[in-house]
């Protein structure tokens, strides 16, 4: 369902593009249209014919999908597949799949519509009908009450959302839900999906805004063979869809091949019978439990390719999307890019954070059970999604009832009612107010992480009046001492985010261990607080693309003449999102001093990366990704054009600001910098990004006062970001305010203590000062930090005698 995180509105930086759907405008049913289209996009200067070479190589380059050459693949609805498949489809029509998304009607709509109102924010909305029609009187984008109507519902359990479409093809979802829980539980009102907020026209969060966007934020998740169809000139939709909700052709890919080999009566099924793939994972597959220790054991390894879990991913994952050309089956990776763990969604155990919707392909790859070999459906049926088992059943299947039904196990006998597995194992965490989702990792409970790194734990969320040391001292009476577990990255991450200083060791510890899931090993790559070149070799020719990704992630900023012999070769990498980023890394490399052999990797390469943002030209992180790449590759002119688009679409977006101000700083052109700055200040006055970027670009004109004033707006306003206290510190210290400047250091150090840059610039300042004392003791401090380091070691000699 549509919601933004207000902390995503605090991102300011970059990296790639976190993109959803495809291409088309206004949301209409179309009819089975031929396969995917491939999109040529011309883009300006010397990258017209290289791209378009890119771009015929990439449209036949895919390996070939074996199905019959005369039959054209395309979509034939779900009612097609019914016809042979009744018990199945039986079960789809009573899934929430089923009502993912739907058009507005009197079956459809659970909400109260009798003219009922509902106030928030000092608004006063108003829902009620006209004729057959469901409208709505709320605030719109300019703040004034206006009416709309409401064309699709939006989910169905255990809220209802409503859609509501514009006439540049644009569909927002309103944030005032219907709660369709039953009234004893609390349902049956009007909600507020920020109810702690007061989000009004002016919040990006507000209803009419970006990120309340179906068309980008949700088509491709709630309804079948969704095509955008961005026109970033007219900057207009025409997205479509072949079947309103979550189809059979959704999971299965476009039918029409399998329902000619149905249709032909063959004699005898023939290896593909028509279809893109077949989810045969579990086929002839039992589970046993071992001798002795009672788990369970699959009774042969599960494939490399994990065909269920890639599927299920592509929307039950946390990830942007790269390409329309989704195939079932296949790593997400190939149209898709994957979060990996990172301090702003996750914490360091791998949990998601509470205010990020819980999406379950991250928790489920860093879990034992997918290690095993357990799939989605060895629990849920996939046509009704629903447990396979009401209960503990779903887990008894594999797990023995004797064991870990024992009050030996539980230790909760007393407990009313009895607690079930899930209450331990997968903790429950609250989204959009009322919608209850269970964490995928399947843990073991860990109060004695809660304490070292401040991750949730299961005992606390019932033990609320406890701290978490109380919860680990009762863990470790019933089990012992040793913590036993699958997840062993919590204390890595949390060094590496808390600056420890042996971070380094502890992330690589991870990045190597074969027995990590490689999502981890990924995350540890990619969060190396130094690149380690011979892990980083070992993480590109690894044979799980998150881990290629993760390591070329951490490549980014590797000075370009080192870069390219690493990470070349996946310009040709079998998966399209490990090309993409590969050629985003590779971009600084001007194509003359680019190896003659390798140029034309590149190019095919940069041209999917070109096509990747072009499909989500109507966000400005992707028009700004585009800037940066073209900025990188030296065309200063169509770096300008995308970042002033980004702009256009959000003239909050900071990111687009920052990144166009620097590169006039690079063109000598710094007034227009400090303009553009400025302009975007007047709407997101609380950027501090922007007052950071402003103060620097007022330091380079040598406007002292005003720089300073700037960049100690920037340090107030993100006090968490190091970088802003330490140029603030550095600029104080360069008008001679040495004190201030240790002020805003040491304010800085409590939240980073382990940080060289602010450590070594406190030991300059104080040695400066005549403060021996204080300067002994920030040069402890580093030599605890970097031991082998002589030149601090004589430091120290020095200032103790």
């Amino acid at each position: 369902m549509a919601r933004g995180s207000r902390k995503n509105r605090k991102r300011d930086k970059v990296r790639t593009a976190r993109a959803p759907e495809p291409d088309r405008s206004s949301p209409q049913s179309r009819p089975a249209s031929a396969g995917t289209t491939k999109r040529w996009i011309a883009v300006a200067g010397i990258f017209a014919a290289a791209i378009a070479v890119g771009l015929l190589w990439f449209a036949t380059s895919k390996a070939p999908i074996q199905l019959p050459a005369v039959v054209e693949l395309a979509f034939v609805g779900s009612e097609s597949c019914a016809g042979c498949h009744q018990a199945e489809a039986k079960l789809w029509q009573m899934s929430q799949h089923r009502h993912a998304m739907d058009h507005a009607t009197a079956q459809s709509v659970r909400g109260d519509f009798s003219d009922v109102t509902f106030d928030y924010a000092g608004t006063r909305s108003r829902f009620f009908r006209k004729n057959d029609k469901f409208m709505v009187e709320t605030d719109g984008a300019d703040g004034k009450l206006a009416v709309f109507e409401v064309k699709y519902t939006f989910g169905i359990d255990p809220l209802q959302q409503y859609l509501i479409e514009f006439p540049d093809g644009r569909v927002q979802a309103l944030s005032i839900a219907w709660d369709t829980r039953p009234k004893e539980q609390g349902g049956q009102r009007w909600l507020h999906l920020y109810p702690d907020s007061a989000i009004t026209s002016s919040d990006p969060l507000h209803w009419t805004k970006l990120s309340q966007n179906w068309n980008f934020m949700c088509a491709e998740c709630h309804s079948t063979d969704v095509h955008k169809g961005y026109n970033a000139d007219r900057d207009r939709f025409a997205t479509t869809f072949s079947e309103v909700s979550v189809g059979c052709e959704a999971c299965h890919g476009a039918g029409s091949r399998h329902v000619t080999w149905a249709r032909g009566k063959p004699a005898a099924r023939t290896a593909d019978n028509g279809l893109l793939v077949r989810f045969d994972e579990r086929t002839g597959i039992t589970w046993s439990a071992s001798a002795g220790t009672l788990m369970p054991a699959r009774s042969a390894p599960a494939p490399a390719l994990r065909k269920e879990v890639e599927t299920c991913g592509r929307c039950h994952a946390r990830r942007g999307q790269l390409s329309e050309d989704w195939i079932p089956g296949r790593s997400l990776s190939d149209t898709h890019r994957v979060s990996l763990l990172d301090r702003q969604r996750f914490h360091a155990d791998g949990q998601m954070r509470d205010d990020e919707e819980t999406y379950n392909y991250a928790p489920f790859k860093q879990s034992r059970m997918f290690a095993k070999g357990v799939t989605c459906s060895d629990c849920h049926d996939p046509h009704s999604a629903a447990l396979r088992a009401p209960g503990d059943g779903a887990c008894s299947q594999c797990h023995a009832p004797a064991k870990y039904e024992s009050v030996a196990h539980r230790r909760h006998a007393d407990v009313s009612p009895p607690l079930g597995c899930p209450a331990c194992h997968m903790p429950e965490r609250r989204y959009m107010v009322v919608d209850r989702r269970h964490d995928h990792g399947f843990r073991v409970p860990r109060p004695d992480l809660s304490v070292q790194t401040g991750a949730p734990n299961a005992c606390n969320d019932c033990h609320r009046d406890k701290p978490a040391a109380w919860a680990a001292h009762q863990i470790e009476g019933w089990f012992g001492p040793e913590r036993r577990g699958h997840q062993t990255w919590a204390r890595a991450f949390h060094a590496a985010w808390s600056e420890a200083a042996d971070a380094q060791a502890q992330l690589a510890a991870i990045a190597e261990s074969a027995d990590v899931p490689g999502l981890v090993r990924a995350s540890a790559l990619a969060e190396l607080p130094a690149p380690v070149l011979d892990l980083i070799r070992q993480g590109l020719s690894d044979s799980d693309p998150l881990v290629r990704l993760g390591a070329l992630d951490r490549l980014e900023g590797v000075p370009a003449d080192q870069l390219w012999p690493l990470a070349s070769a996946q310009l040709s990498d079998p998966v399209r999102g490990v090309r993409i980023r590969a050629a985003e890394v590779l971009a600084a490399m001007p194509p003359a001093r680019q190896p003659p052999a390798d140029r034309d990797k590149f190019m095919r390469a940069a041209a999917e990366f070109i096509v990747a943002q072009k499909l989500n030209a109507d966000r400005p992180d992707s028009r700004t990704a585009l800037g940066d790449f073209f900025r990188r590759q030296a065309n200063p002119g169509a770096a300008e054009a995308e970042y002033r688009a980004a702009l256009r679409l959000d003239p909050s977006f900071a990111a687009a600001a920052v990144n166009l101000s620097d590169l006039y700083r690079q063109l000598g052109r710094d007034s227009d910098g400090e303009k553009i700055l400025r302009e975007a200040l007047s709407t997101s006055a609380q950027a501090a990004s922007l007052h950071y970027a402003l103060g620097l670009t007022l330091v380079r004109q040598k406007r002292s006062e005003e720089a300073l004033d700037e960049l100690r707006r920037a340090t107030s306003l993100d006090p968490g970001q190091m970088r802003y206290a330490y140029v603030y510190a550095i600029g104080l210290n360069g008008v001679g305010r040495r004190d201030d400047a240790l002020s805003v250091l040491n304010q800085s150090l409590r939240a980073h203590p382990n940080n060289l840059e602010l450590l070594s610039a406190a030991l300059s300042f104080s040695r400066e000062k005549g403060d021996i004392a204080a300067a002994l003791g920030y040069a402890e401090r580093l030599a605890l930090l970097r031991p082998d380091d002589p030149r601090l070691a004589n430091l120290i000699r020095e200032l103790r005698r």
